[in-house]
């Protein structure tokens, strides 16, 4: 009489909805580790080491919360290294009569799940995911016959559905949104307090040998590992955040600094995105400050909008747009992703800075994603499918519900304005303006042509140029476009011809990494 509960390694929640209501008597609650999901794409080092232990360590959570846990690692002879080949051993070894199981973030691991109940034979109930504030029902609701679908109105709909910074019916401090509040460039001389950092215990020295082993080969650093891998510490991770980093996360939000990695970033996005935080634990801690006194109220509103607000909102639009989503291509870009994204080996400060950070890390904060990554990519015309398998590879809070709609919509533009209303184009004005980058740069960033010209100068206006048909009507790209009217059809010409030459130099696709 044995139900089965296949968990995946996103749904590290005691919470889950096929734990809420099962019997832990009948139940036997299936973990794999399978190559399969750690190279579909050719996942970070530390992404995999970081997933592998904290599933470890969730199992015998669960196992001391006493539940027959049934875990297969990655390197046990028999295991069959992917979701289908386990879920059949297991429903078999168990003599299973159904399938319960909670649906995964990704369209192609809900397929799978699809495919349980033939492969088995047996009934496999696929329940929502109820982890997130708003339902998928509930936001193809809210999006139905809107024009557009402006972020900025459904974050008020949740500040108003969860009372998250309300006092009664009015925001809290009396207005909505504090972003221009919250553009402040670096401060000379500013101390940044570090992450906490937790010794790998012997769990996650055996996960970061058997990741070197396997996938020692793949993008990005292992060691050093401190990161939290248990429920326990990731909140202490939260905690840490919140008295150390938050009260002045709001100002320098959007602030990039050479050799500073972690500025006032929570980095929790990967203990949320995998389930050991909860969304709504996240913002009250974040409100609880701010009522205290201790946070201003900048620094509570922006921190929380990116979660009760973005998240919620980019994972609306990932089960609404579709599995095809992510081969939107608006802008019609071909060229190959450069090596150097896997590499590094760029003069590019800026570049070379964003993705050290992600080699160290597994990580880089949404500036330097956004407005030097992808704004990079758009600009230099990369296809957006090779951007978004990147991101997706690289970053250790990346699932394809969070990550497409990022990149696919908000980085690259290729989703033709579904989730943006203008392309988030910069030159290098933006990125001098944010940092520390341009100082210090092989490059002069107040040059548009010229041997020692910015690149970021010339691909931004040749980027207005070439995609003038698709985007000259844009309301917002008006005043840009203005601007490239004031410019003498030789200089014209010289920036095309700038930009042109820079991308016929542009070192080619790497070799699978």
């Amino acid at each position: 009489m044995t139900i089965l509960i296949p968990l995946l390694g996103d749904q590290l929640s005691h919470g889950l909805a096929a734990l809420r209501d099962a019997d832990k008597a009948d139940s036997v609650v299936l973990m794999m580790e399978v190559g399969a999901e750690a190279t579909y794409v050719r996942h970070h080092q530390k992404k995999i080491a970081f997933l592998f232990s904290a599933m470890r360590h969730f199992a015998a959570e669960l196992r001391a919360a006493g539940w027959t846990v049934d875990y297969m690692a990655l390197d046990d002879p028999a295991n069959g290294q992917s979701f289908d080949a386990e879920v059949a051993r297991a429903a078999t070894r168990h003599a299973a009569i159904a399938i319960v199981t909670v649906e995964g973030g990704e369209w192609r691991v809900l397929a799978s799940q699809q495919g349980w109940g033939a492969l088995t034979g047996l009934p496999c109930r696929i329940l929502p995911d109820d982890r997130f504030l708003t339902s998928r029902a509930d936001f193809a609701d809210w999006a139905r016959d809107r024009k557009r679908l402006v972020m900025e109105d459904f974050y008020r709909l949740m500040r108003r559905h969860t009372g998250i910074l309300m006092d009664g019916i009015t925001p809290a401090g009396g207005q909505w949104n504090y972003d221009a509040d919250n553009r402040k460039p670096p401060a000379k001389g500013m101390a940044y307090p570090p992450p906490p950092t937790f010794a790998p215990d012997a769990v996650t020295t055996a996960v970061l040998t058997l990741v070197a082993d396997r996938f020692g080969t793949h993008f990005g650093d292992l060691l050093p590992f401190a990161r939290a891998v248990t429920r326990e510490q990731a909140l202490a991770a939260l905690a840490d955040f919140i008295a150390r980093r938050l009260p002045r996360f709001g100002d320098f939000q959007d602030a990039m600094v050479a050799g500073e990695d972690h500025l006032f970033h929570s980095e929790l996005s990967s203990l949320l995105n995998c389930g050991l935080l909860s969304a709504l634990e996240v913002c009250q801690a974040a409100e609880a400050a701010y009522r205290a006194g201790a946070v201003p109220i900048n620094a509570a509103e922006g921190f929380i909008r990116q979660i009760l607000g973005w998240r919620e909102y980019v994972r609306g639009i990932h089960w609404m747009a579709g599995p095809d989503y992510t081969a939107r291509n608006h802008l019609a870009a071909t060229r190959d992703l450069p090596a150097f994204y896997w590499t590094g080996d760029t003069d590019l400060r800026c570049l070379a800075e964003a993705i050290g950070a992600t080699r160290r890390h597994a990580h880089a904060h949404h500036i330097q994603r956004l407005m030097v990554l992808g704004n990079f990519a758009m600009l230099a015309g990369v296809d957006p499918v090779q951007v978004h398998e990147w991101f997706l590879a690289v970053y250790d809070d990346a699932y394809e519900w969070v990550e497409a709609p990022n990149v696919i919509g908000m980085s690259q533009f290729a989703d033709g304005g579904l989730m943006g209303s203008k392309p988030y184009a910069a030159g290098g004005a933006y990125i001098n303006r944010m940092s520390d980058y341009c100082r210090g740069c092989r490059y002069d960033v107040k040059q548009r042509t010229g041997l020692n010209a910015c690149p970021f100068n010339s691909l931004y206006w040749d980027f207005l140029a070439r995609h003038r048909e698709t985007l000259g009507k844009n309301h917002r790209l008006l005043r840009m476009y203005d601007g490239w009217d004031r410019f003498a059809a030789e200089e014209q010409r010289a920036v095309r011809a700038q930009a042109a030459g820079f991308l016929a130099r542009l070192p080619g696709k790497a070799p699978r990494y």
